[in-house]
C-alpha cells in the first residue's frame, strides 16, 4: 500500500526497495497524490491497483480510474479509501461516518504513517515511500487479509538512500 508518491518530483522511478513487496502483492492500494498516471501503470505491472484522487492529482489520474473516495471488498474485508482524512482530532469519528461499514480506512495526505484503531475503525496511512517529510525514512504499508479479517498489518520502512 502506498500514498503520496508525487511523481515526477519525488518518484523519479520505482524505488528498487519496493520491488520485493510489490512482487508478492495480490492488490496494490494507492491513497492518492500519484500526480502522473505512469506511476499507476508501473504499479499495475505487479498487481491490480486501486487508487483515490489526491489534492495534487489531476484529470489524467482521474481518467486512469481514481475517484475521490472508494469502497472495496478485499477478500471479505470492507475497506474505505480517501486521500485526506482531515485533522487528527476526531479522525476516527469522521471516518466512521464517511465509511459506516468499513473495517479498515486507508488514507494519505499527511505523509505520516499511522496504524491505529480509533472509534471502532482501523485507520491506516502508509506514509510516503518517496517524500517522507518529517519522517526519518520513506514508508509503505503491508496488509494481510484472510477470510474477511485483517490478520497482519504493518508500516514498512525503506532503507535510507
Amino acid at each position: 500500500m502506498l500514498s503520496d508518491t508525487h511523481a515526477p518530483r519525488r518518484w523519479k522511478a520505482l524505488p528498487g526497495a519496493l520491488v520485493p513487496a510489490l512482487s508478492t502483492a495480490d492488490v496494490i492500494l494507492h491513497a492518492g497524490d500519484v500526480c502522473t498516471p505512469e506511476v499507476l501503470d508501473e504499479l499495475a505491472a505487479f498487481a491490480p491497483v486501486h487508487v483515490v484522487l489526491g489534492n495534487n492529482d489531476g484529470p489524467a489520474v482521474a481518467a486512469w480510474g481514481a475517484p475521490e473516495r472508494l469502497e472495496l471488498d478485499l477478500d471479505g474485508l470492507a475497506v474505505g479509501m480517501v486521500h485526506d482524512s482531515g485533522a487528527k482530532q476526531g479522525r476516527g469519528r469522521r471516518m466512521r461516518r464517511a465509511f459506516p461499514g468499513a473495517d479498515l480506512v486507508v488514507y494519505g495526505h499527511s505523509h505520516i504513517p499511522v496504524d491505529a484503531v480509533e472509534n471502532g475503525v482501523h485507520l491506516f496511512n502508509p506514509g510516503s515511500p518517496t517524500d517522507p517529510r518529517r519522517e526519518p525514512v520513506g514508508t509503505y504499508g503491508v496488509l494481510e487479509i484472510e477470510d474477511g479479517r485483517l490478520i497482519a498489518h504493518r508500516i514498512a520502512a525503506l532503507p535510507r538512500r
